[in-house]
């Protein structure tokens, strides 16, 4: 049963200047597996997270990097969540996480949906 869907876009050009003018971000928004990747993907990834936040009801006090957008061996996004995220998942009794990220256009966009078991 589905028990929420986010969905997000992120100017990826703005959201690179966001990264580039608070170096700090990068710590604050993705896990360190994540920050390394370019910039069009991080802005995914972040979308994806905003979309996370809205499928579970965007409660408060999530940590951003409690939520970590990896990829499948078939090449699918995946989303592994700790702390904060699993907690707030485990609440609203979340055990499957479908993600679909997408960028063009200058433009980052993810879907994200919460099932339960």
């Amino acid at each position: 049963m589905i028990v929420g869907v986010g969905i997000d876009v992120v100017d990826i050009a703005r959201f690179e200047r966001a990264l580039e003018r608070t170096p700090g971000l990068r710590g604050r928004l993705f896990t360190e597996v994540e920050r390394d990747l370019a910039g069009r993907s991080l802005a995914a990834r972040f979308a994806a997270k905003e979309a996370l936040a809205k499928a579970l009801g965007a409660p408060r006090g999530l940590l951003w990097t409690d939520a970590e957008i990896g990829r499948a061996g078939d090449g699918r996004p995946t989303l592994s969540v700790t702390g904060t995220v699993a907690a707030a998942a485990a609440e609203r009794g979340v055990t499957r996480w479908h993600v679909s990220l997408s960028h063009d256009g200058g433009i980052a966009t993810a879907i994200v949906v919460a099932e339960t078991g």
